[in-house]
């Protein structure tokens, strides 16, 4: 017998005690296949038990689910059962180890959940910053071509293990590395096809091409708190035949604050009933409250007894569909708040580029949240809400200066209950090629803030106080009852205190008899516990944390990317914008099995550790006009890895560089707009002279002298850098400068720099009754930490000598009247001249008028 314990102990799966949830996405005949292949490496099998048919958490390991959409999910994570996909266990098999549980979750969050990602010909410190953020959001990363690998990052076809993929045909896609940067900037897993290898959108297509959209048939029922029609299983005669049990067992009551009348609310209690629940008047008896709004006291009684909380749309769903999902997984599954988010209600919020379910969901979820919607958008609006930035409104939104945000603003601000600042980059990207309608409805509630707002402990109003207590009470004694009742799977809840009357509490060392287990049984709760949780829960921290790192992925990437960098990572220093290399701790790795499937990095590991005694960089260098890697990514590469040896960071940011290197003065976008900054700017012989002696070097003996280009461009180059520094970035503080489409250079261009001065650049397109001249004239008057600018006398508009152009001329000077200013059309030399000079310097040539360009002409 001892023989035969010891081989079972031997198998694979001896610790894993496992429960299977059935679903849509996971047949029968499969579900049944993962039990044979589990029990028959050693796992035992626990099926749903109890009146209500849960999974015992007290007895299991693991459970097997290809969604996070079953009634236990919440309370398994809290015991810190390991939730998995059927994947985890072919994959265990396949390795003949357990797989990381981590890599194979089918929680939503972690977007990059079943990918394995493997590098080929991108650079060393991508290659870095891509595992980093791969592991961080759920997936796994290979270092060499396998069966396992689901996508390779390549810039080109032509490295080999791409041309394995075409060899062996295998299921892989290849794609650019600016899939995997979108995604993490994103927070969410995006299509591939723009971004798929050889012929990618993202580098062919023209931008006036249409972007391709995907019809969203699984935010049907979802985009509405009101649903207009009852389930379609009362509409068919037949509907008898169909057994719907996704209520079974399970006790119902239904909210007055619902405002049905009494014939459908009898039509709705038949439809639980039919699906095997039981309608009850009781919050405390009730295991699901469907209510409308978040204000009434029998919401927040079932939500501090974490019962299931939704509105008719969620209970509607389940019936439908016969399936269960969670009513924070949709927005709008969950109870509205009667007076909209705090500070929503001053929106104008109008649609762009949603289609459909989308565009229904969003529309109604800017009411819930308080807001009003328009379907045409006018010069009030505040936002403009967009899925990418190709159509009429797009164009007009720049132009009116109306703020432009993708979903992900609205969904995050609804969700948290926190109206989120435009700054934050996620909310004002969008990715080339990408429609990001087809990410709409990914965004959960967040339980910790809905619980601060609306039902923490304490927050009863007075007038429904005693009412409130007493249901609470009568939970506790319910619960009691339960408790004590014979065959109860409530005898897994641990001891604790009870009101008076119930046993007292009893010292720990003696509940814990028998086996102990990890983690204990003992600390496992079947059922709901009645008792008001606290803010402090382990939901909320979960929650709060699983948020945070959603939010941070993209600058765990970062780090990922710099601890290759000699001297590790200063904490605290670094944000996503910053190009710094940083110091001062030496890396720590510590890779599980799973992290590197096939993975070959003792080598590596070796010269990075080489690595950590060089103290962070002296420079932020911006290079521009250097010659010396044009057509040469290798050398370019190897020599910045070089200048970094030596304190050097070579950054693309102008506004945070600290040395501004040029052969000569020049007019190029980096120059111009470092130059607001103050940098010391040097020669590229500064370049050249490091890596030549391979040591560094005083930049002070490198100033730039240019004579030739200051006589001719009329200004001395450090007289500049001293106004700069006196500026501070402000020189066009508070001026709107327009600029049109067509201008010889192209409009961001110029954009960059007005804002690099602290100026505000809008895109004019003529359009007729613009009031954005005045309105965006007045902004940042208020700020009492601005500098002290003089208000404006003209309104600037920059142009070129085009028909096109020229026939703008008319307008914006109409635009202009009224506003207690003057218009001045000039080129583009008054503005790249007077950020050269880091003074608004005026001369008439710069002025534009159709009688001087008709001569020309």
């Amino acid at each position: 017998m001892d023989g035969e314990e010891a081989a079972a102990q031997s198998l694979l799966f001896s610790q894993v005690h496992f429960a299977i949830v059935q679903s849509q996405s996971l047949k029968l005949s499969d579900a049944e296949a993962l039990t044979r292949l589990l029990l028959d490496n050693g796992a035992q099998e626990h099926t749903r038990s109890g009146p209500n048919g849960r999974i015992p958490l007290g007895e299991i390991t693991h459970i097997i689910s290809t969604t996070s959409d079953f009634v236990e999910y919440d309370d398994a994570t809290d015991a810190l059962k390991s939730v998995v996909k059927p994947d985890w266990v072919t994959a265990s098999v396949a390795k003949g180890r357990l797989a990381n549980p981590r890599s194979y979750s089918p929680d939503p969050r972690l977007f990059f959940s079943g990918l394995v990602l493997c590098c080929a010909d991108i650079p060393e410190g991508d290659k870095d910053a891509t595992m980093g953020g791969v592991l961080a959001a759920g997936g796994l990363y290979s270092s060499s071509v396998t069966k396992l690998v689901t996508h390779i990052v390549a810039l080109t076809m032509d490295h080999e293990k791409c041309q394995t993929v075409l060899k062996k045909d295998l299921k892989c896609k290849i794609v650019l590395p600016h899939w995997f940067d979108d995604c993490l900037r994103i927070g969410k897993r995006l299509d591939e096809d723009p971004y798929t290898l050889p012929n990618p959108d993202v580098t062919h297509a023209k931008p006036e091409e249409p972007i391709h959209e995907t019809r969203r048939i699984d935010m049907q029922g979802a985009s509405s708190t009101q649903p207009s029609e009852l389930p379609k299983v009362l509409d068919s005669k037949r509907s008898n035949t169909r057994r719907v049990d996704v209520l079974n067992g399970k006790k119902v009551m239904l909210c007055n604050d619902l405002n049905v009348g009494t014939h459908l609310r009898g039509t709705i209690e038949e439809l639980i009933n039919n699906s095997g629940g039981i309608v009850t008047s009781a919050v405390y008896r009730a295991d699901m409250l469907i209510c409308q709004y978040r204000e009434s006291s029998e919401y927040r009684t079932a939500s501090r007894a974490r019962k299931e909380v939704g509105n008719l749309a969620w209970l509607y769903y389940l019936i439908t569909y016969n399936s269960w999902i969670s009513p924070m997984k949709r927005l709008l599954y969950y109870p509205v708040s009667q007076h909209g988010l705090p500070g929503f209600g001053k929106f104008r919020i109008s649609l762009s580029n949603y289609n459909g379910e989308a565009r229904v969901y969003l529309e109604n979820l800017a009411i819930a949240a308080g807001g009003a919607f328009t379907k045409t958008m006018k010069e009030d609006n505040t936002h403009l809400i967009t899925a990418h930035q190709n159509s009429e409104k797009c164009d007009a939104a720049r132009e009116w200066n109306i703020n432009m945000v993708n979903h992900l603003w609205l969904e995050e601000s609804y969700a948290k209950w926190q109206i989120q600042t435009l700054s934050n980059p996620r909310y004002t990207y969008f990715p080339p090629r990408t429609n990001l309608s087809d990410v709409v409805g990914q965004t959960q509630i967040d339980r910790h803030a809905v619980e601060k707002h609306f039902f923490a402990p304490g927050m009863v109003e007075e007038s429904e106080g005693s009412e409130a207590q007493r249901l609470n009470a009568q939970a506790l004694l319910q619960h009691d009852q339960d408790s004590r009742s014979p065959g109860s799977s409530q005898g897994l809840v641990p001891h604790r205190s009870r009101p008076s009357g119930g046993t007292p509490t009893g010292p720990r060392s003696k509940l814990m008899s028998g086996a102990v287990r990890t983690p204990a049984t003992a600390r496992i709760v079947e059922g709901k516990e009645y008792n008001t949780p606290s803010t402090t829960s382990s939901r909320g921290a979960k929650d709060r944390a699983a948020a945070k790192l959603h939010d941070q992925a993209a600058d765990i990437a970062l780090y990922e990317k710099e601890k290759k960098r000699i001297g590790g990572v200063i904490f605290g220093g670094r944000r996503e914008t910053s190009e710094d290399a940083v110091s001062n701790n030496s890396r720590k790795r510590s890779n599980s099995k799973d992290e590197g499937i096939a993975q070959e990095q003792h080598g590596r590991d070796k010269k990075r550790a080489k690595t950590n005694k060089l103290p962070p960089p002296v420079m932020r260098l911006l290079l521009t006009g250097y010659k010396g890697w044009e057509k040469n990514g290798k050398k370019e590469a190897d020599d910045k890895s070089r200048l970094r040896d030596l304190g050097v960071l070579v950054t693309q940011d102008p506004t945070h560089c600290t040395h501004l290197a040029s052969p000569s003065i020049v007019r190029t976008k980096k120059f111009v707009c470092a130059l607001a900054r103050a940098p010391m700017v040097i020669s590229t012989e500064f370049v050249d002279d490091c890596l030549a002696k391979d040591e560094w070097r005083d930049p002070e003996d490198y100033v730039l002298n240019d004579s030739a280009g200051e006589q001719r461009m009329g200004f001395k180059l450090s007289e500049a850098v001293s106004r700069a520094k006196n500026h501070r970035g402000q020189l066009l503080h508070g001026m709107p400068i327009y600029c049109t489409e067509t201008v010889k250079g192209g409009f961001d261009v110029y954009k960059s720099i007005i804002e690099a001065n602290g100026g505000k650049c809008l895109l004019y397109k003529g359009r007729a009754g613009s009031n954005a001249a005045s309105r965006a004239g007045g902004e940042g008057e208020d700020d009492d930490d601005a500098m002290d600018v003089d208000e404006p006398e003209y309104l600037y508009l920059i142009s070129g000598h085009t028909p096109v152009e020229k026939a703008l001329w008319p307008k914006f000077r109409q635009l202009v009247q009224g506003t207690g200013k003057l218009p001045r059309i000039v080129c583009t030399d008054w503005l790249l001249n007077s950020a050269l000079r880091q003074e608004l310097h005026w001369d008439e040539v710069y002025e534009l008028k159709e009688d001087a360009v008709n001569n020309v002409q």
